[in-house]
């Protein structure tokens, strides 16, 4: 943490007329984030905004009925992320419920084809001999891969949520809420999230068309679980819509109504289904589920995700764990690798902090470089872009863009782009993350160029980095109810954050683990319980004094099991 760290508390207005028994103290959280009522706290499918809304949905919709009619074979693209794995899921097992006959699905290879639709996929993927291809998280920026399809008489049809450039892809149909003028009200939704509408869209489109009247109308709810698993894992902002989503999706999985392979990766992942959290699946189901399109092939993701087969999920989600395991070896060198870089750039210029940050290493590998982008963020609370060689020694680099609150890191690139045309091969994605690929002989002029725009944009009042608070918990709130409470509250995650708290405590006993982490008894002032408290990566090298003010978020600890309590603290500070 740095040490301009400030803690701020939310401020919470409270509304009186909530009867339902929710928790005062989540009335208090609800209220800190917009939410005043319980239509608000927790969106029910009911509010979810209608799929009509979404540009693009008329011809989308035609074009999919159109070959399940005709028999046509149906070819859906995903992408190498848990995003975009879980929206091929549910292209694939949507687009058969609603009676195509004829389904396939393929993914790029990352250290083969790189991101999204590339003319050469399109090559491969010709072997296949589709009449339709559906992208699904992809395919806004994919103009010649496009163009590759349209070319060998495809029909194309692109669902993406990424932002577009100032030309669309010559595709038959597009479903983006980001494309300039869409009126979709949540422009937040995944991918996952935006293939799941186009489904919904074209059942009602079947339905009166009286596609169901012999036979009972497909369930698309089924696929909420897959749908929940990806737009959190995607870290897509939890607007109202996509709370409604995942809240539903939480409930099927809770239930054990969760696809097999899900069910297999929650059992790997050792968490309890029947408490599962939005942060279970951020932290626990998601990262395994990626380590396979990080240092494999997603393909085997995929698979785990469209069986039926409980043994089979079984299988793979063992393999699935094996590849995580290695993927948190392969992060945690890197990671340290980046931290002695800064450490090294933070002494040459006088230990004053860069606006931005570009790190590269030649041994480091494609797919891990945004979890390295994304510590490295923290770490500092700059822009960091992490670059690798797209494949061993080779001189085309990709890398992966995390950005902080405030600063959009996809209009960054765009305007270097613009400014500098030629300098990247190209650039897609999101305010807050971003990826992109440029020749290894431009990166001394690209890291340059965005210090540069970087200077030129970013507030500087941004660079003050915050910890927003739920302020202060009582004794009485200090307890496994509470905890519970908080943990199968929400859902919360990006824009829509896990509650956070602080407040001062005496610290009785305290100890380092594994030369990294500091594990704390403390009591809280006014009270005479002993609370239990571990601050992960926090030992720096000194001993933490009497008192300390702690910024903490607060669980059950599943490790003693019963009605235990702890903290996880996010920030200590002696007081």
């Amino acid at each position: 943490m740095s040490e301009s760290l400030k803690i701020v508390r939310r401020d919470a207005v409270v509304a009186d007329d909530w009867n339902d028994g929710t928790l005062p103290l989540l009335r208090r959280i609800y209220a800190a984030r917009g939410a005043t009522t319980p239509e608000q706290a927790q969106p029910r499918l009911a509010q979810l905004h209608a799929p009509e809304l979404l540009g693009g949905m008329q011809a989308a919709v035609s074009l999919l009925a159109e070959a399940i009619a005709s028999g046509k074979r149906i070819l859906i693209v995903g992408d190498f992320d848990c995003d975009g794995a879980t929206a091929c899921a549910v292209g694939v097992r949507g687009l058969r419920m609603l009676g195509a006959r004829d389904v396939v699905h393929a993914v790029p290879n990352r250290m083969l084809h790189g991101y999204g639709l590339s003319p050469s996929l399109v090559a491969e993927l010709a072997a296949l001999q589709p009449d339709v291809l559906v992208t699904v998280d992809h395919g806004i920026a994919c103009h010649a891969g496009v163009r590759a399809a349209k070319a060998l008489g495809w029909q194309v049809l692109v669902t993406d949520h990424h932002l577009p450039g100032e030309q669309l892809p010559p595709a038959d149909a597009i479903v983006d809420p980001n494309v300039d003028g869409d009126a979709f009200p949540s422009k937040a939704l995944a991918g996952v999230g935006v293939i799941f509408y186009v489904l919904m869209a074209l059942r009602r489109h079947l339905r009166e068309r009286a596609a169901f009247a012999a036979q009972p109308e497909p369930d698309l709810l089924t696929l909420l679980d897959l749908v929940a698993v990806g737009t959190v894992a995607d870290l897509v902002a939890l607007d109202d819509n996509n709370r409604a989503l995942v809240s539903a999706g939480l409930r099927r999985l809770r239930a054990g109504k969760a696809c097999a392979g899900l069910q297999a990766l929650i059992e790997a992942s050792g968490r309890d289904p029947r408490r599962l959290s939005a942060g279970d699946i951020g932290y626990a189901v998601a990262p395994r589920l990626n380590a396979a399109g990080r240092l494999e092939d997603m393909a085997l993701g995929i698979e785990l995700l469209l069986t039926e087969d409980p043994a089979q999920a079984r299988h793979i989600a063992t393999l699935l764990e094996e590849i995580n395991a290695e993927r948190r070896a392969v992060q945690q060198i890197m990671t340290d690798d980046a931290e002695r870089a800064v450490a090294r750039a933070l002494l040459d210029d006088g230990m004053q902090r860069p606006v931005a940050a570009c790190l590269f290493d030649a041994e480091w590998h494609p797919g891990v470089v945004g979890l390295v982008a994304s510590k490295m963020k923290d770490r500092l609370h700059r822009p960091v872009i992490a670059f690798a060689p797209a494949e061993p020694g080779a001189d085309a680099l990709r890398g992966s863009a995390r950005s902080i609150s405030g600063f959009h890191i996809r209009d960054a690139l765009a305007a270097i782009n613009a400014s500098h045309p030629g300098l990247m091969e190209k650039f897609g994605g999101h305010a807050m993350a971003a990826g992109l690929s440029l020749p290894l002989a431009n990166l001394q002029a690209f890291k340059l160029a965005f210090e540069q725009q970087v200077q030129r944009s970013l507030d500087p009042a941004l660079l003050q980095q915050q910890l927003l608070s739920d302020g202060e918990l009582s004794p009485a709130e200090l307890d496994f109810q509470h905890a519970e409470a908080l943990r199968l509250a929400g859902p919360f995650g990006q824009g829509f954050a896990e509650p956070l708290f602080d407040g001062v405590f005496e610290v009785l006993e305290w100890r380092v683990l594994k030369e990294r982490h500091l594990k704390f008894v403390l009591r809280q002032t006014g009270s005479s319980v002993r609370i239990n408290a571990i601050h992960f990566s926090g030992w720096t090298g000194t001993a933490p004094a009497q008192h300390v003010q702690l910024a903490y978020r607060l669980v059950g600890d599943d490790y003693r099991g019963g009605k235990a309590i702890q903290l996880i603290v996010e920030h200590c500070a002696i007081v």
